[in-house]
């Protein structure tokens, strides 16, 4: 086998590749507020979100620990870039405005998206997405070694599917289900299947 060297770089950030979330979370005036997030797993009923710490969707957590975690596919990535330089803050955090965010109170509106009632929790659905997760939050912690963003514990209470990612009853079909990928800052969907795992 060929050595195989490395480079060793300092990337500015380090989003190697995950889905792209659209995270609903209630306003105090009851209206939904929607975050694009590019970091988040599951474990079991168990959701794992990280964000940041001086935005909305944040706030509005520990205000109202409930929220919606919508995954959006590929062909509605121009939908999230909308989303992107938005804040639901007012004013815009210091931090927010050095990198040109600007408020919008709307986002619904703002990104062309539909809002639909949730059934267990307060913050609305996202109706484009086909695959939507209803959650209340069990814990917010905030890393030692990095005071800037919060992790946040979520339990899945709700999943909602649209009837042509639905395998059965109770799977999605993985040929039928493309995430939106967030990849080194880039949006990518996925390639053509390599193979299952046994467990599959």
């Amino acid at each position: 086998m060929p050595e195989i060297t490395h480079q060793e770089i300092k990337p500015k950030i380090l989003y190697y590749g995950t889905p792209v979330i659209l995270l609903s979370t209630r306003n105090e005036d009851g209206s939904t507020n929607i975050s694009p997030l590019s970091s988040s797993w599951a474990l079991g009923s168990c959701i794992v979100l990280g964000l940041g710490i001086g935005g909305k969707a944040i706030e509005n957590l520990k205000s109202h620990p409930e929220c919606v975690v919508n995954v959006p596919t590929p062909e509605l990535w121009t939908h999230v870039e909308k989303l992107a330089p938005l804040t639901g803050k007012n004013p815009v955090p210091d931090n927010k405005l050095q990198n040109s965010f600007r408020y919008e109170k709307d986002k619904f509106a703002a990104a062309d998206l539909t809002a639909q009632a949730s059934v267990q929790v307060k913050p609305d659905r996202i109706l484009e997405c086909p695959l939507q997760i209803e959650c209340a939050v069990r814990n917010i912690r905030i890393p030692e070694h990095d005071p800037h963003f919060a992790i946040v514990e979520a339990e899945a209470l709700k999943v909602h599917a649209h009837p042509g990612i639905i395998l059965d009853e109770d799977r999605i079909n993985p040929e039928a289900w493309s995430p939106l990928i967030y990849n080194f800052r880039h949006y990518f969907g996925l390639g053509k299947e390599l193979g299952k795992t046994f467990r599959a």
